[in-house]
């Protein structure tokens, strides 16, 4: 499994000779290290439906004819825009051609806002992605919460957790976050797109050590090898 951090909360999977994107907000983000129309896959996954997760789904699934993975609104809000999508909601799984995908709790909101006017895309999720030997837990945007510990009974490869606060958890909750989840790695995301979550990954990575937890502070277009 080849992750690259795509910036923000997005990135890029490679497993089981298919290309995942998990929330591929590239335009308008100042830390992409590619455009969305340079980039391809055939799937993609939505945490939840604020437009710096959705992102591009909408125009890549259109163009790649890939198929976005997320919650039941959100699929239909999509659906209904010309993708391909999988319905799915917290506590569901699915087998696809490049693994499972269980969608688990998030503490977090999910809407769309386009011309003043809210339209409420059901519940935030995190994901899960069991493929071959290794599981990815991709967090979304959520606070700290015990039943992380639920999640943790997977057999977590990989954490990619966000540590900008104000929206999310801050590095300090994400720490608590680790010893409940006890990933064999964690990538810090969500962090310095924007002065509001501007944050330290070296020092988190720091700070994760002196409690026994690898964390691998990416940079956009950077690339992890499970």
């Amino acid at each position: 499994m080849r992750i690259t951090y795509l910036g923000h909360s997005g990135f890029s999977v490679e497993t089981a000779g298919l290309r995942l994107l998990i929330d591929p907000f590239l335009t308008g983000n100042p830390s992409a290290p590619v455009l969305a129309s340079k980039i391809s896959c055939d799937y993609i996954l939505c945490s939840h439906g604020h437009d710096d997760h959705i992102g591009d789904a909408l125009e890549i699934a259109r163009r790649c004819g890939a198929t976005v993975i997320s919650n039941f609104e959100i699929s239909e809000f999509l659906g209904e825009q010309g993708a391909k999508t999988h319905g799915m909601n917290p506590g569901g799984t699915h087998d696809f051609p490049f693994g499972r995908v269980k969608l688990t709790l998030a503490h977090h909101s999910s809407s769309h806002i386009e011309g003043g006017k809210i339209t409420y895309l059901g519940e935030p999720c995190g994901i899960l992605i069991s493929s071959g030997a290794r599981t990815l837990y991709h967090a979304g945007d959520t606070a700290l919460f015990l039943d992380m510990q639920l999640i943790a009974r997977a057999g977590i490869d990989v954490a990619l957790l966000p540590i900008g606060d104000n929206f999310t958890m801050g590095p300090a909750d994400a720490l608590d976050a680790l010893d409940i989840l006890r990933p064999k790695v964690a990538v810090p995301m969500h962090y310095n797109t924007w002065p509001l979550i501007a944050q330290n990954g070296a020092k988190f990575a720091a700070e994760a050590a002196v409690r026994g937890h690898a964390v691998r502070a990416l940079k956009p277009g950077e690339s992890l090898e499970v």
